[in-house]
């Protein structure tokens, strides 16, 4: 009887519960949105995650503030957002970082990247472009290899263990080459100095590195995705001058804190949906270089989890540690 009694108080425990969500995911959001953006401002991800943010606030009628948390390959903002609380008013922008972190930072990694967050969805992929110094010696890549060959040149990237970097290491581990790795805080200062000469080289994302060469400050030499980009016909991709298999795009996505109630995840992605699909907002995005990638949370969650094993195999293939 007892028992009956306690099955019977869980069951209208669990009812009320049920109710209580679904009120909240009728009345979500009622008050600001954190989005987190473990990139410093200016960033590729910066500039996404604030076009996202701009048309979102508009649709749900509750500001959307974009909070630059750069910091450890993402690690700072990425565990701001896995302490926070579940209720939906905080979300990270992840990218490949979040996928590669737990091979780069083995056992050190305060957080789960799987079992501490909930995928609401994807919402761009950005390529890579290889540029370097107009000043150096090398219009095309063939001729940066032999270069390189030569010894003395340096490449850039935005950190320790940033996608930037594992693309400079596999271009080395490919073409057999040593160049030397010379890391920043974020892509405005590195790109800043592969300007001005004090650096020879680096991967970009389009956003960070388009306008400088159309300014004539940078010359692009190869394409870091799989397909040469709709905005730069003309420029080969590194796959296409004798390195099949190369592929460096950053994906860009949103995640919330476990436990984040699932009406409220739906409605979230749902509403990223809807953003994405705004002519305008597409088309920004697409200025920008990236392309409007949504997908639901179940498709984005498997897409994390094999990230995480793809960059496993390829950070040991790349033979890449940060201490």
């Amino acid at each position: 009887m007892i028992m009956k009694r306690r099955r019977f108080a869980a069951s209208v425990a669990g009812f009320f519960f049920a109710l209580g969500a679904g009120a909240e995911a009728d009345s979500y959001p009622d008050k600001p949105i954190r989005l987190v953006v473990p990139f410093p401002a200016g960033s590729g991800t910066d500039i996404i995650g604030r076009l996202l943010g701009q048309q979102m606030s508009l649709d749900f009628g509750q500001p959307m503030i974009v909070d630059n948390r750069p910091g450890a390959s993402t690690i700072v903002g990425t565990d701001i957002v896995a302490k926070s609380t579940p209720d939906g008013y905080t979300m990270v922008m992840a990218s490949n970082n979040h996928a590669m972190n737990p091979s780069l930072f083995e056992g050190k990694l305060p957080f789960d990247p799987i079992k501490d967050f909930a995928a609401v969805g994807e919402v761009a992929v950005l390529p890579f472009i290889l540029v370097v110094n107009p000043k150096l010696p090398a219009k095309t890549l063939p001729e940066l290899i032999a270069l390189a060959q030569k010894g003395g040149l340096t490449y850039a990237s935005t950190g320790n263990g940033t996608p930037p970097h594992v693309a400079g290491e596999m271009l080395k581990r490919a073409a057999k080459v040593d160049i030397t790795h010379i890391p920043y805080k974020g892509s405005a200062a590195a790109v800043q100095d592969v300007v001005s000469g004090q650096v020879s080289m680096m991967f970009v994302n389009v956003p960070s590195g388009m306008s400088l060469v159309q300014a004539g400050k940078l010359r692009v030499l190869a394409v870091g995705s799989a397909k040469r980009l709709a905005s730069m016909p003309a420029v080969p991709t590194v796959a296409e001058l004798g390195f099949p298999g190369f592929d460096v795009s950053l994906w860009m996505g949103l995640l919330m804190p476990a436990g984040t109630p699932t009406n409220v995840i739906d409605r979230m992605s749902k509403e990223v949906e809807r953003a994405l699909a705004d002519p305008a907002l597409a088309r920004k995005i697409e200025e920008q270089g990236a392309e409007p990638a949504y997908t639901p949370p179940a498709v984005f969650s498997t897409f994390i989890a094999h990230e995480v094993r793809r960059f496993d195999e390829l950070v040991k293939e790349v033979g890449l540690r940060v201490d």
